[in-house]
């Protein structure tokens, strides 16, 4: 949070008339002159600002004869905790609107899961009837010629014979030209 800061009377300078300075300012700033007297007296023409604004206004100041100093503005506690608060509440706020987003993301992708493994099993079960008079008509009674296991186990000590050269190389490395 950026530091406020507040304008505040210090003095005329030497050769500035006060009543002129005072009815000049107001003109310039279309208050009443009863405002800038009063700021004479200690209470504040300006509200609380961050330190350019203030700085700027200090140098209008000081065009009309007006010395000024720029008075550093504690932040009030009960603001800082309403402040501190309210950014909890925009946190929260934040958060369940993107779950919100989330849910409503997920359950439209469910209403599409659901909705195509409807036409899926619709289309299922007019296939199955089709499927069923297919089959009826081929006959299912031949098993299927058996294969002979000769490549299988040729295959299967090739594989072992391969692993066992891996581990001796592994054991022993030196004997392995490089």
């Amino acid at each position: 949070m950026s530091e406020h800061f507040r304008v505040v009377f210090s003095g005329f300078k030497p050769d500035t008339d006060s009543q002129a300075a005072t009815e000049q300012l107001a003109a310039k700033l279309k208050v009443p002159t009863q405002k800038v007297v009063d700021f004479t007296a200690g209470k504040p023409l300006f509200g609380p600002g961050d330190k350019q604004k203030c700085l700027k206004q200090a140098k209008l100041l000081a065009v009309y004869g007006i010395q000024s100093k720029l008075q550093s503005q504690a932040s009030d506690p009960a603001d800082t905790m309403q402040n501190a608060a309210n950014e909890r509440v925009f946190d929260a706020l934040d958060y369940i609107t993107s779950s919100l987003i989330r849910i409503e993301e997920k359950l439209d992708e469910l209403e599409q899961r659901i909705d195509g493994k409807q036409t899926q099993d619709e289309q299922h079960e007019e296939d199955e009837w089709e499927d069923e008079a297919l089959f009826s008509e081929l006959e299912l009674d031949n098993e299927p010629p058996k294969r002979s296991k000769k490549l299988l186990y040729i295959l299967l000590s090739l594989l072992v014979l391969l692993l066992i050269v891996l581990g001796i190389s592994l054991a022993f490395p030196e004997l392995v030209p490089m």
